[in-house]
């Protein structure tokens, strides 16, 4: 069984090592090992919650819920992501919310690879980069769209 806890965290860490990968080339507040120890750290949250604790022994009135420490894991990264969020009053500009959503993400796909569930981990970590990119694209489109139509004015 330690082998297969050993392959969630590895899948979970490259997992999230590739978002962060994206983020790193994109030059954004969290890049590559921010995400990539989220995941692995989400990861082994949610392995230790589900399986860390079968040693003790618990009576009817003790009952251990495992999903309590995947409900803290996400709390606790909202508390990350909120510091890579920020406002410039001077701009009216708010900067860094793709990347604490990354963060957010990237936590659930480790969260995910903990509990086994790999199909899942894999197809919202292609959707992570799908959109990550598809959202570059058509941003820079409609930048360069705008600006055209600006020099035409």
């Amino acid at each position: 069984m330690e082998n297969e806890f050993i392959l969630r965290i590895f899948v979970a860490a490259i997992l999230g090592g590739l978002i962060g990968l994206e983020r790193e080339y994109r030059s954004k507040e969290a890049g590559f090992r921010t995400h990539f120890l989220v995941a692995m750290g989400s990861a082994l949250f949610m392995i230790v919650s589900a399986y860390g604790f079968q040693d003790v022994s618990m009576s009817e009135a003790h009952r251990w819920d495992v999903s309590r420490i995947a409900a803290q894991v996400v709390s606790g990264i909202g508390f990350i992501g909120a510091g890579t969020i920020i406002f410039r009053k001077t701009e009216n500009i708010v900067s860094g919310l793709t990347t604490a959503a990354g963060v957010w993400v990237v936590a659930a796909i480790g969260l995910a690879c903990g509990g086994g569930m790999y199909k899942l981990a894999i197809a919202s970590s292609i959707l992570v980069l799908v959109g990550l990119e598809a959202f570059n694209y058509f941003l820079h489109k409609f930048d360069k769209h705008a600006k055209h139509k600006k020099g035409e004015e």
